[in-house]
């Protein structure tokens, strides 16, 4: 009972283990990839497949940031958000060891470094990051969101866990 005890005291503790959180962001990484993977696979650039009435996968490639930000530019793009992500993972990384213990804040950290990482390796491998999942309002004037993939639905996740958890220290 006492082994119990003390484990339990161990897992709530600031000076947690990183390991799941790892885990988690390697989970995203593997999820990322094999699903780019497939899309390049069955399909060719500009391709687009409908699914459901407001929904299409596409493939298409993204050489900016979110919604296409600064994708015009000659290339140096490409090495800018290479750098800002290496940077993220590392504070990332940080972040984590420091705050180990705290759940919340921890999932939206893995989430994050999952979707960072999974960008990066397209960039690095690529020159650019592969987009697939077209949603849009159907019999709409509106133009199609951009496209996006996996990693920056993990990263969009990951921000609204950072929201949520801060609304909730707020409250307290």
């Amino acid at each position: 009972m006492a082994k119990q005890k003390s484990f339990k005291n161990l897992s709530s503790s600031p000076k947690s283990s990183m390991l799941p959180w790892l885990g988690i962001a390697t989970i995203i990484i593997l999820i990322d990839q094999i699903t780019k993977v497939t899309i390049t696979r069955l399909f060719s650039y500009g391709d687009s497949m409908p699914v459901t009435s407001f929904f299409n996968l596409v493939l298409t490639y993204n050489k900016g940031a979110a919604f296409s930000f600064l994708a015009g530019q000659d290339g140096w793009q490409r090495w800018f958000f290479t750098a800002v992500a290496v940077a993220a993972v590392i504070f990332i990384l940080h972040l984590l060891r420091r705050h180990a213990g705290q759940r919340m804040f921890c999932w939206a950290l893995a989430l994050i470094l999952g979707g960072a990482i999974g960008n990066l390796i397209d960039r690095l491998a690529y020159g650019h990051v592969i987009d697939f999942l077209d949603f849009y309002i159907p019999n709409s004037t509106l133009p199609h969101w951009p496209a996006f993939n996996v990693a920056d639905m993990a990263i969009v996740g990951g921000a609204a866990l950072f929201i949520i958890d801060e609304l909730r220290r707020v409250g307290k």
